[in-house]
């Protein structure tokens, strides 16, 4: 089940350092949602938060509450880990592991969650990932090579569905194709609207007309000045956000004036 995200006042620290102040934003079920903004403006932070993905850099820590279907996910009886295999993550960059076949690569987060599976029932699971991730017609048929031997954007729809095959009930995308090529893009932008039916979906792009295409609701992200925290400035369906905005900063970035 897609699950609800809802963000109230969220801070978030690196050490001493607060990167993004006061955010507050609800994220919808079997929704897309684009934050976009300039460079350094905490949006791949915030996307982070989402599940505790940040909180691999020693020292960082937020304050506020981010909730999944109404439960903390910040709560002191919360393991993290759980998080994020409820919460799944694709990378800016494709990051297949290097020595796992194409095979491996998809069911490696289910063998770390221990436990023991037919082999028929990984089959079946591996198949089910790469068609959810349009890969399956590309492989099949070598399903044992590496998969660093892929092209870019099939390492990026392997990331995919390797990040599907746990089943999460969320996926978040920081800039999932910003190494990739334009064909290799529309793949990711294809997949995106098919994947929304099941999964909720936060992406972070610095492409303004890739979260004009794909999502639901956009939210820019700002920042006063340098050092200075990010901040959410405007929220709001993609349409609106990008015919009527109601912030002069949103107009300003939205239409090439700075950013």
């Amino acid at each position: 089940m897609a699950k609800r995200i809802d963000v109230a006042d969220l801070d978030i620290y690196y050490g001493a350092f607060k990167a993004v102040e006061n955010v507050s934003l609800s994220v919808e079920p079997r929704s897309v949602t684009a934050f976009i903004g300039p460079s350094g403006c905490g949006k791949s932070t915030v996307l982070r938060s989402l599940n505790r993905m940040h909180e691999v850099i020693p020292g960082a820590y937020v304050e506020g509450k981010v909730l999944l279907d109404g439960q903390d996910i910040y709560a002191s009886d919360v393991d993290p880990v759980n998080v994020r295999r409820t919460i799944g993550m694709v990378f800016q960059r494709p990051n297949p592991f290097p020595t796992m076949s194409i095979y491996e690569n998809v069911i490696a987060g289910l063998r770390l969650e221990g436990g023991k599976r037919r082999k028929g029932e990984m089959d079946d699971i591996v198949e089910k990932s790469l068609r959810g991730a349009n890969l399956w017609e590309e492989v099949k048929d070598r399903l044992s090579r590496p998969g660093s031997g892929l092209s870019g954007g099939q390492q990026q729809r392997l990331c995919i569905a390797r990040a599907i095959a746990v089943e999460p009930q969320v996926l978040l995308m920081d800039e999932p194709c910003s190494a990739l090529d334009p064909i290799s893009t529309l793949a990711i932008e294809d997949l995106i609207e098919e994947l929304k039916e099941r999964f909720t979906i936060v992406i972070v792009t610095h492409n303004m007309q890739q979260a004009a295409r794909v999502s639901d609701t956009t939210g820019f992200f700002n920042l006063s000045a340098v050092g200075k925290p990010g901040r959410l400035v405007e929220m709001a369906p993609t349409e609106t956000m990008f015919s009527t905005p109601t912030q002069q900063a949103t107009e300003d970035y939205i239409s090439g004036r700075f950013g």
